[in-house]
């Protein structure tokens, strides 16, 4: 509604990433829901990335699978989030239809000092852009693992190394 509200930002909008529980992947409830309101409104399905924890795809993996492929087809992203934190993440990666996997923040914080966690980061984002998939690594907080992560050809980073939160409402 807010964007109905306000056409300019949302033409300004690059993409909008949006939480979901895990409890919004148990039935198809919240998914006939968006699926409703993106008809209803109009709005462009493909500015609009929905986040789903690794955590909460494992305990919901059919529902959530078919949430996912529900959206995709009208043209809305997906990221995988906290990507890592499993310990089958690779396993199921390649049936998830899935555009982001953002990188559990454990492992990107200590690349600099931490060569397990250097290698963990760089072997997802070598297994996703093998497959396609863009990738970003949470809690970047200063220069030498912004600078590490450029090197690697991370695609997108976030954490207070980058820029501090702000509201643009």
């Amino acid at each position: 509604d807010w964007f109905l509200l306000h056409p300019d930002r949302l033409q300004a909008l690059a993409l909008c990433s949006i939480n979901l529980s895990a409890s919004s992947l148990a039935g198809k409830e919240m998914s006939g829901f968006l699926v409703e309101q993106f008809k209803k409104t109009g709005l462009p399905p493909d500015k609009f990335c929905f986040e789903i924890t690794e955590t909460a795809i494992i305990a919901n993996l059919t529902s959530a699978t078919e949430f996912i492929i529900s959206l995709k087809e009208l043209g809305c992203l997906f990221s995988l989030d906290d990507f890592g934190s499993g310990f089958s993440s690779f396993a199921y990666l390649k049936n998830l239809q899935v555009d982001f996997l953002k990188m559990d923040g454990i492992h990107v914080r200590n690349i600099e000092s931490d060569p397990v966690s250097l290698e963990m980061v760089k072997s997802i984002n070598d297994i996703a852009h093998l497959m396609g998939k863009k990738t970003i690594a949470k809690f970047v907080e200063n220069d030498a693992v912004l600078k590490m992560l450029l090197d690697l050809k991370v695609d997108y980073v976030q954490g207070y190394g980058c820029d501090t939160p702000s509201v643009l409402v």
